[in-house]
């Protein structure tokens, strides 16, 4: 993730990964078929470890929104070239030609964000702390800003930064469920 996030995947290639790990291009070729398999598995890895975080704060105690601030600062990045969200650029980029069984994997991937979300959104309406929204359309909308801001961040736009994304997202909650 490292390099992928350091040099960009154009720039990444099976011989410097192997030179890097201490295997040959062959070997690595021999365990993942192609590059873009190498990401993907990465991207998998990775979510793996993001996801069993996500676990954690959201079955923290405490509130909905709470809960809801902690999701949405796993989420953003970091900064520009946060190595996760490179990763995952680098993923989407690809997936225009990617075959069906990629693309059912970065569905499965997506898949338990939202569904997290949306259970999160569902209980803190449930119990009052947030005002009555559809929690499918809620989260699916939520996840787009995020997205769309996390980018921006992700590639150094400038003028988006992580504090300021955090900024726009909690202001945007504050109106959309309070």
């Amino acid at each position: 993730m490292g390099m992928i996030a350091e040099r960009g995947l154009e720039k990444l290639t099976m011989a410097a990964l192997g030179h890097e790990v201490g295997m040959s291009s062959g070997h690595l070729l021999y365990y993942f078929r192609s590059k873009d398999e190498l990401l993907l598995q990465t991207l998998e890895w990775s979510e793996g470890r993001l996801g069993a975080e996500r676990g954690r704060l959201l079955a923290a105690r405490g509130t909905a929104r709470g809960r809801l601030d902690a999701y949405v600062d796993l989420y953003v990045p970091d900064g520009h070239r946060d190595p996760h969200w490179t990763l995952w650029l680098e993923v989407w980029n690809h997936s225009q030609n990617a075959g069906e069984d990629a693309r059912e994997r970065q569905v499965a991937i997506e898949g338990a964000w939202h569904r997290d979300l949306v259970a999160l959104i569902a209980e803190g309406v449930s119990r009052g702390e947030f005002r009555k929204v559809d929690p499918d359309r809620f989260a699916a909308r939520l996840r787009a800003l995020l997205d769309g801001f996390s980018i921006h961040v992700a590639i150094g736009l400038r003028g988006a930064d992580r504090e300021r994304t955090l900024g726009h997202v909690k202001e945007f909650l504050d109106d959309s469920l309070g």
